[in-house]
């Protein structure tokens, strides 16, 4: 489909008030074809590196037993999601840059809906079991095997998976009741919530609502745990008399903190700045942030920062490169 074509179905909004829905068009980048050849570059290396990465991240843990701790068993299931969630994401923007066909079909495009909140939930459920996990570590040492056992882990993870999957389907069955108005153009380059609810041409008072009781139970809630574990951890911390004492109980958690970080900017700055200064721009940007770079980042950021991950890898390689002479 080409410039001319997207416009057309543009200006189609103008003239006719309610048509059936077959199909929506993701505009994300093509206002910009100059740009698609090197976005298509950059996506196509952040994906690869991504999927190598996270992959090496799961194999190295589980190839070496001295892993097998919860830590690193919730740091396997993180590194799992980030592969799927740039697989639902990533391929589909690939497609549409290189042959400028930017259509995606109804029921793709509440699939990837799902399965993007889905994915999206679970990082932010597992971001906060993995907090509580240092705050075990950090704060009750000597109870630490007695509360993190493996099966209240497997627990914790299975709840996790539950969770996301309710609030995702919760949502997106009432997103599937909805009519749309003429305009299937969503300027975004992938199916996400708040795109999808402005096409609508029906009453959606009773879905922000839910959206909003969802957005608090999933978003308040873990970050909460978050900051209230790192609080105890602080304050754990302050009572270390040494500073290379301290510095090692920091250096447990400085991993997490830093995927924490990445992962709230980018949503804050994505869903929670005035609708005035609202940019479709940064917007995307900073979507390309937590869709892209940062699970490609979280393998680095967990490899490079810990002696024994790089210790695994390393394994990992060493023997497949034995086992290949």
């Amino acid at each position: 489909m080409d410039m001319s074509e997207i416009q057309a179905a543009q200006q189609l909004q103008e003239t006719t008030n309610f048509t059936p829905i077959s199909d929506f068009l993701l505009l994300g980048f093509s206002q910009h074809p100059e740009q698609q050849p090197l976005l298509f570059g950059l996506f196509l290396g952040m994906y690869l590196v991504t999927i190598v990465g996270n992959l090496l991240i799961i194999l190295a843990i589980g190839s070496d037993h001295h892993l097998h701790t919860p830590m690193y068993f919730f740091l396997a299931n993180l590194s799992f999601i980030d592969t799927c969630f740039s697989c639902t994401i990533v391929p589909k923007v690939l497609v549409n840059l290189q042959t400028h066909h930017y259509t995606i079909s109804y029921t793709g495009c509440l699939l990837q809906m799902y399965f993007f909140m889905t994915l999206a939930l679970l990082d932010d459920f597992l971001l906060a079991v993995m907090a509580y996990d240092r705050y075990v570590a950090i704060c009750l040492p000597l109870h630490y095997t007695l509360i993190m056992h493996p099966q209240r882990c497997r627990l914790l993870v299975t709840t996790c998976w539950l969770c996301s999957h309710l609030l995702a389907f919760s949502l997106t069955l009432l997103m599937s009741q909805f009519s749309f108005c003429a305009s299937r153009a969503i300027p975004h380059f992938f199916c996400d919530l708040l795109p999808l609810l402005r096409l609508s041409c029906s009453d959606t008072w009773s879905f922000q609502l839910m959206m909003f009781a969802e957005a608090a139970l999933s978003g308040v809630v873990p970050l909460t745990c978050v900051l209230v574990s790192y609080a105890h951890i602080i304050h754990t911390i302050l009572k270390v008399p040494s500073a290379g004492g301290k510095h090692k109980i920091f250096s447990t958690c400085g991993s997490h903190l830093t995927v924490v970080n990445l992962f709230y900017g980018a949503v804050f700055l994505v869903y929670f700045q005035p609708s005035s200064s609202y940019s479709e721009d940064t917007g995307m940007m900073a979507s390309v942030v937590y869709t892209m770079v940062t699970p490609m980042l979280n393998p680095f950021i967990y490899s490079l920062r810990n002696k024994d991950m790089k210790g695994a890898l390393w394994k990992l390689l060493a023997w497949n490169k034995c086992s290949n002479t």
